[in-house]
């Protein structure tokens, strides 16, 4: 019986799986600080008193975060249902089209590749320009000109795979048009649908500085990304940390599962 040989191991893929590590090691030990910190009962960056959940109550108790967090509910379910809308639509359009373009893609996917500053600047310059009131529906029209794009690209992903001679069969046997898109192609495209209405819906809640530039005056248009802005200028807290931690869990989530329904709907 022969002796087995042990099987070396590449350098090159060593390298790259250490480097590889100390990116998530970068990224993701600071965000595991600051959500171990927030259960800290001490509330101190240098010593630990015990787990606790008392800036998680605290932060149940504060008015305003809890003001921002429902405009930021608001600005994310109706900014979501709009840009899911005319996304999807769009990504028939475009997917229908028989002659395409680079303009036409560099055109569609500009508001996922313009710095966000860019974009706040310009919409600001828009709404001042028609006297349009600033408020919360000018922070909706704002986070749904940005979401198109990318809930167009989730939605284009399904489309690729989608046979269209289906609907040409449902309207040849009788099927109207909002019949066939209601009963045959929506279902069908459905996961890619829902998988961009969360990526959406994920980016709105996050969405800060478009927010910051477009919200107007007053604590009625401060969303939560903003609330937590105007809390840490005057220095980390424990409740900051709470909340950064609510937040970071619920667009992890939201990603995560937006990602397993793309991929699902892509397979």
């Amino acid at each position: 019986m022969s002796a087995r040989i042990p099987r070396r191991r590449d350098p090159a893929k060593l390298l790259l799986g250490g480097h590889l590590w100390l990116v998530y090691t970068f990224l993701y030990v600071p965000i595991l600080v600051l959500m171990a910190l927030s259960f800290n009962d001490l509330g101190l960056p240098t010593a630990w008193g015990g787990f606790s959940f008392k800036w998680y109550a605290a932060l149940a108790e504060n008015d305003a975060v809890l003001r921002a967090a429902l405009n930021t509910v608001i600005v994310a379910v109706i900014s979501t249902i709009l840009a899911t809308l005319l996304g999807t639509l769009l990504a028939f359009g475009v997917e229908r089209r028989q002659r395409r373009s680079n303009s036409m893609e560099a055109l569609l996917f500009a508001p996922m590749i313009i710095p966000d500053i860019v974009l706040a600047i310009a919409l600001l310059s828009f709404f001042t320009t028609l006297n349009f009131t600033l408020g919360l529906h000018s922070i909706i029209l704002s986070h749904v000109v940005f979401n198109i794009a990318f809930v167009c690209a989730v939605v284009r992903t399904r489309l690729r795979n989608f046979d269209f001679s289906i609907v040409e069969a449902s309207i040849d046997l009788g099927a109207g048009e909002v019949t066939t898109f209601r009963r045959v192609t929506l279902p069908a495209i459905f996961p890619g649908v829902l998988a961009g209405g969360l990526l959406a819906f994920t980016l709105s809640v996050d969405e800060f500085i478009i927010a910051y530039f477009t919200a107007g005056a007053g604590q009625g248009s401060t969303t939560l990304p903003m609330q937590i802005y105007s809390m840490i200028r005057f220095g980390v807290t424990p409740e900051i940390n709470a909340m950064a931690t609510i937040v970071m869990l619920v667009s992890f989530t939201l990603v995560f599962i937006s990602q397993r329904i793309d991929r699902k709907a892509i397979s």
